[in-house]
């Protein structure tokens, strides 16, 4: 039990997920402001900011996941990339959060 300068008392939490010390908040804003740069379309019109969630095939997000850790592995080896490092990574976490997303949401889908 946890005991409180003011009194008050809570369950320990060790056993609790701890999201704000498990994920970033420069990464999550960086991740966000990429997502949205890539909300414009070849045609000039912008999808709706969940867009993906409607799906996107496994072989697609593994092509797309490729070629942007390749952008990695070459800023890694000290090499120019198509789209420098930052991007790339940020490419790589939307294909990977996209293939996790269609798993999960087949293991987990609503009845």
């Amino acid at each position: 039990m946890r005991e409180f300068p003011k009194g008050a008392n809570r369950n320990h939490n060790e056993d609790k997920l701890n999201f704000s010390g498990f994920m970033c908040p420069l990464v999550i804003e960086r991740f966000a402001e990429y997502m949205h740069e890539n909300r414009v379309q070849d045609d000039g019109k912008i999808r709706e900011a969940d867009n993906w969630k409607k799906g996107i095939p496994l072989d697609s997000y593994m092509d797309s996941a490729w070629r942007h850790f390749h952008d990695i592995w070459m800023e890694h080896e000290g090499y120019k990339s198509r789209e420098g490092l930052e991007k790339a990574l940020m490419g790589l976490l939307f294909n990977t959060m996209g293939y996790a997303h269609e798993i999960l949401k087949e293991k987990y889908e609503k009845r």
